[in-house]
């Protein structure tokens, strides 16, 4: 027989192979133990994922991730999709601007879960959330915001003053946005009901006294004045 789960790493990610006839239960048992006998080899590194060979659905995909972080020390940045091109952008943005390194290194913390309407996360250190902020929500840091899933509502980096830091998110729709003492506003106003999820990763930084946002490419990180 088969093995019905089967890793192979990447830089920073790892592609996990499920076999697609196994009745999803029994799956589930079968990648906790492959992640329990992988442990001490990933350690407590940050990886994004992949899942082949299998249609899932997102409380499948959640529910896996679940086995993953409970059977081992991993921290899952995110699940990529099948557009192979954006997620190999949006990877070479987190290797180029070293969040899921750097940001631990310098007293950076992770949240994971989604900001609703009403909540507020405040922070003085930089911070990857790993889920979306709605409208209504907001997030706050003295320095550096990451959002592994959607801005829709409230974000301030820089919250210190200092006008050298950025917001970067896979969907980038704020309702407000500031960096340190500077202002950007969506002339759009965001519906709570037309949430409509899209992969394309965005930087907001602060460019001749006020906050540009723009696609990540190549190009723009490595003329990013930071």
């Amino acid at each position: 027989m088969k093995n019905p789960v089967i890793i192979k790493s990447f830089p920073n990610g790892l592609s996990i192979y499920l076999d697609g006839e196994m009745p999803f239960a029994q799956l589930l048992e079968e990648v906790a133990v492959k992640f329990k006998e992988s442990a001490n080899f990933f350690k407590d590194a940050s990886m994004v994922v992949s899942f082949e060979g299998r249609s899932l659905t997102d409380q499948e995909e959640r529910q896996i991730v679940n086995i993953i972080t409970a059977n081992s020390a991993l921290n899952i940045l995110c699940i990529m999709g099948k557009n192979e091109e954006t997620n190999k952008n949006y990877v070479k943005a987190l290797q180029k601007l070293s969040f899921h390194q750097e940001v631990l290194e310098n007293a950076g913390q992770f949240y994971k879960g989604t900001l609703k309407d009403g909540q507020m996360l405040e922070t003085d250190n930089s911070i990857i959330v790993l889920g979306d902020v709605y409208p209504g929500a907001c997030i706050v840091s003295s320095k550096d915001v990451v959002i592994l899933g959607g801005l829709y509502g409230q974000a301030y980096a820089g919250g210190n003053g200092e006008d050298g830091h950025f917001v970067v998110a896979l969907e980038m729709s704020p309702e407000k946005l500031k960096i340190g003492d500077f202002k950007y506003k969506t002339s759009e106003k965001q519906s709570k009901w037309s949430i409509k999820p899209k992969v394309q990763p965005k930087i907001a930084y602060v460019k001749d006294a006020r906050v540009i946002i723009e696609p990540i490419t190549k190009e723009l990180l490595n003329d990013l004045p930071f």
